[in-house]
């Protein structure tokens, strides 16, 4: 029983894993290159390269840390790569995807199942980027299915169908191994998701899923969910692409650390008024500006608010507070409805290591900026 044991411990995939190959996986569908292998080293390398540069230590699991149990436990399924391609392992190349999709698929359900699913589906990571609209598609598209204990919600070696989120029961994955033994790898306790990976390979799945409870599943049928997916991370791209091109910091960064940046921005959306950045607090990354103003404001020794800047389309701010590891120098308030594009801290150290001369003289052109209003640049850090 303990080697059993041992063994299931050494199958279980780590999050950092799992993330890796998303990332891989979402890019090379992106992408479509002629040839795999090489497209592979590439990818390989240029993540050992930034890692190997990065200032900041990497947490190798830091962002599934709130979610170990939203993860989809599949593995690439090279063991069966023997095996005939699957009947459905059509191609989908969202680029070549220019046609109106038409309506919306639209399964009813109450306020309360709509928001429980939002809640479940937000921190998913490959449904991390949609914009709002995309999210409620997603939930739209969602059916579900009621399940009983012994069920199997999935098996190993069939097809992929669906998608899977748990809205409650407990379930179990298991692998077979060589010998036809079936080693339990991970439990699903009332939360997770599973099911993504053999979607997006286009390739058997990996795992058994069980119901060891009564419980109920939301499933998402395969081609919508490859089409939400791959279409929302294409245009993405896309759009973010376009923005980093008017981002003049942003010139010196090669093509494929331009896509590397596009596609780590997550978009955020803020109403007239709505506080962006405060204040003192910790810098915890950066905004570009898609769409709309942002107004920068500093407060004196004396309490009052004074304005400093005004920020539009293809401005940034907020870097230089991950520059000087301080807290923020000032407030940025939202003019009207705004769109922002925001890099987290560790990516940003990550990915735009080449920016960091320029936004360091930055520094000084704000210092100047403050020394002319309040005739010191005392506590500056980040004023915009």
């Amino acid at each position: 029983m303990s080697t059993n044991s041992d063994n299931a411990a050494r199958l279980n995939v780590p999050d950092e894993l799992r993330e890796l190959l998303l990332d891989f996986t979402i890019g090379y569908l992106l992408e479509q290159p002629n040839n795999l292998i090489d497209y592979g080293i590439e990818f390989f390398e240029k993540l050992k390269n930034t890692k190997l540069s990065s200032s900041v230590k990497q947490q190798s699991a830091g962002d599934f840390s709130d979610e170990d149990d939203a993860s989809d436990i599949e593995a690439p399924p090279t063991r069966y790569s023997s095996r005939r391609k699957s009947v459905f392992a059509e191609t989908y190349n969202p680029e070549e995807d220019e046609e109106e999709e038409g309506p919306n698929v639209v399964f009813p359900k109450s306020d309360d199942q709509r928001q429980a699913l939002a809640a479940s589906v937000k921190n998913i990571f490959i449904f991390r980027a949609l914009d709002p609209e995309q999210m409620n598609n997603v939930i739209d598209a969602m059916f579900d299915r009621e399940v009983h204990a012994g069920d199997d919600i999935i098996k190993q070696g069939d097809d992929g169908d669906n998608f899977y989120v748990i809205d409650r029961g407990t379930f179990e994955a298991y692998v077979t191994d060589a010998d036809g033994n079936d080693r339990l790898v991970h439990t699903y306790e009332h939360k997770g998701s599973f099911g993504e990976l053999a979607l997006l390979y286009n390739m058997p799945r990996a795992a058994t899923i069980k119901a060891k409870s009564d419980g109920l599943l939301w499933a998402m049928d395969r081609q919508i969910f490859r089409r939400i997916v791959l279409k929302s991370a294409f245009k993405k791209r896309k759009m973010y692409e376009e923005l980093i091109e008017v981002v003049p910091m942003l010139k010196t960064l090669q093509s494929y650390e331009r896509m590397n940046l596009a596609d780590a921005l997550v978009p955020k959306y803020y109403q007239d008024k709505d506080c962006i950045i405060n204040q003192g607090d910790p810098g915890d990354g950066m905004y570009f500006v898609e769409e709309g103003i942002v107004n920068v404001l500093v407060t004196s020794e004396t309490g009052e608010q004074i304005k400093v800047n005004q920020i539009e389309k293809g401005g940034y701010f907020g870097e230089l507070a991950l520059v000087t590891h301080k807290g923020r120098a000032a407030s940025v308030f939202a003019e009207g409805k705004v769109k922002l594009a925001f890099l987290d801290v560790d990516a940003f150290e990550r990915l735009l290591g080449p920016c960091m001369n320029i936004m360091q003289r930055n520094i000084e052109d704000y210092e100047n900026q403050l020394v002319k209003i309040f005739g010191s640049k005392q506590n500056m850090t980040d004023v915009r």
